[in-house]
């Protein structure tokens, strides 16, 4: 037979295996309540592939204009992925205070090669166990102790501004150094590994984890990419590959380290952990003699060690997982907070002048107790975080029928939040484009709908270290306020936005520190 009539019957019997799949999925109980829901025009066998084979600049705005058009809830198909995008507090609340529906969805799987099935990924009982074991690592004791190494980074931060500041104002791109003490950060406080200030390890880990996101949303628009045969025959599967490799080398090396260290003490500080569980946590928890913090790489390789359901691999996943969203989301909002105050002179004179006066009554000196009083930058904090939230979308696997105001789900539905829109909402926020601190007073929260408002998620799967990261960013940005006025070089309205994993500009952005004569 010609080989070009044999291709042709291939071809036809591929269509016609697609439109069988097609309306075999369309026919379903999870099809037709998915149909049910409005949304931007899609066609069969590709759904919306139209809208989302764009740069990913303008996929950003395609969701944008998607949310507006169908308020408050809207549809895409990905080839046979039902997306179902949510963002009226009302469906918010019910799914994140759902005890059932925690699991995430499929579009997680696009960064197991990376994370795996760390504490971001992972779900049920294994979701469970991981949490408890980590959650002491956020106990308010370490946080004091956690707060002397932030303090000693911003005054490094601060001391190297002011020496480039002896030739004149400082010019600087804002993210890389933002991204840097972030991850220095992290590294030391909640995993007790030290970094050298210019380690070029950092800088090759940080550019890893941009083009690790820039492949999660190409292969999030192309499911086909899921699968890894396919995927490893592509120039993107390679890209990923060398990405891999150089961002679990990072993390090896903590963990390496950490593990040496207990070798050569024989143990001796993991023995310190109480193995008779507290009445409330069920956790291991520190002799007080010891006056040592419970980090998490500590936690994990104590659990390893008496056999708590973890292993390497499990201690792997969580470190990655914790270098990866403790440094990168609190970099962001660190980012777009220095813009918004930068921009807006009023309130960084008003966040400046208490931040002096508090410092000033303990001879400029910043502690803990200083910190914890910085309330009005604390409400400029929460407010940048509503407008420009680190993470602004994340998503649900429906695995029990859900009732929303809206709809009803069926199990199967990929159910996505959108956070950036929900913050945006100008029926719950008025002027909602507008920087106001105060709209985080007591007296304009109360009778606020509790989850218009969700910079950190909700519910069970709550951010487990979102006092961490508030104390951490009151610190940095209140260091940089006392010693520095923040002149703006470009608009936050003007930054371009990549739909990332989290929340990133398409380009780079600088903002000039002026030192504050002493």
């Amino acid at each position: 037979m010609d080989i070009s009539l044999l291709i042709t019957y291939f071809l036809v019997f591929i269509i016609f295996l697609l439109i069988l799949l097609h309306y075999g999925l369309h026919g379903t109980k999870l099809g037709r309540s998915v149909d049910k829901i409005p949304g931007p025009k899609w066609y069969p066998i590709i759904g919306n592939a139209l809208d989302l084979f764009v740069p990913i600049e303008n996929l950003w705005h395609f969701y944008r204009r998607a949310g507006r058009d169908f308020y408050p809830i809207y549809k895409l198909w990905i080839a046979n992925w039902p997306i179902v995008v949510i963002r009226h507090p009302d469906d918010i609340e019910i799914l994140l205070r759902d005890n059932k529906n925690i699991s995430k969805s499929v579009i997680y799987d696009l960064i197991h090669p990376w994370l795996n099935q760390g504490l971001l990924t992972s779900t049920g009982d294994k979701w469970r166990a991981r949490r408890k074991i980590i959650t002491p690592a956020f106990h308010v004791n370490n946080l004091h102790e956690y707060s002397d190494n932030i303090i000693k980074k911003t005054e490094l931060l601060i001391k190297n501004l002011k020496e480039e500041a002896k030739s004149g104002d400082v010019d600087k791109e804002l993210l890389p150094i933002v991204s840097r003490i972030a991850l220095n950060i992290i590294c030391e406080t909640i995993m007790d590994t030290k970094c050298n200030e210019n380690d070029s390890e950092q800088d090759t880990y940080m550019n890893a984890i941009r083009n690790i996101g820039d492949i999660f949303y190409y292969k999030s628009v192309r499911p086909w990419l899921k699968n890894n045969w396919i995927l490893s025959k592509t120039s993107k599967g390679r890209d990923q590959l060398k990405t891999l490799k150089i961002l679990h080398a990072f993390t090896t090396k903590i963990i390496k380290e950490r593990q040496r260290f207990h070798d050569e003490s024989n143990g001796e500080y993991l023995n310190d952990f109480s193995m008779s569980p507290s009445e409330n946590s069920g956790q291991p928890s520190v002799d007080k003699k010891t006056k040592k913090k419970s980090n998490i790489i500590d936690l994990l390789i104590h659990a390893s060690k008496f056999d708590r359901g973890i292993d390497d691999r499990g201690i792997r996943e969580e470190v990655d997982t914790f270098v990866f969203a403790g440094h990168d989301t609190t970099a962001m909002s660190i980012f777009f907070t220095i813009l918004l105050l930068a921009e807006n002179k009023d309130i960084q004179t008003r966040a400046r002048d208490e931040v002096d006066r508090i410092l000033g009554e303990n001879n400029g000196i910043m502690t803990i107790n200083e910190v914890q009083r910085f309330t009005y930058l604390e409400r400029c904090i929460k407010e940048s975080l509503r407008l420009y939230p680190s993470v602004p979308l994340i998503s649900r696997e429906v695995t029990e029928e859900l009732k929303l105001k809206h709809c009803t789900l069926s199990k199967g539905t990929i159910l996505n939040i959108a956070i950036y829109d929900v913050h945006r909402d100008p029926n719950f926020w008025p002027r909602p484009n507008i920087f106001d601190p105060d709209r985080f007073l007591r007296e304009n929260i109360d009778g606020r709908h509790p989850f218009c408002y969700i910079p950190f998620s909700g519910g069970l799967r709550n951010c487990i270290g979102q006092k961490f990261a508030m104390l951490e960013l009151k610190t940095i940005i209140g260091g940089l306020l006392h010693n520095f006025y923040l002149e703006p070089l470009e608009t936050t309205a003007n930054i371009r936005i990549l739909p990332d994993i989290v929340l990133r500009p398409a380009h780079p952005v600088h903002v000039k520190f002026i030192p504050i004569p002493k």
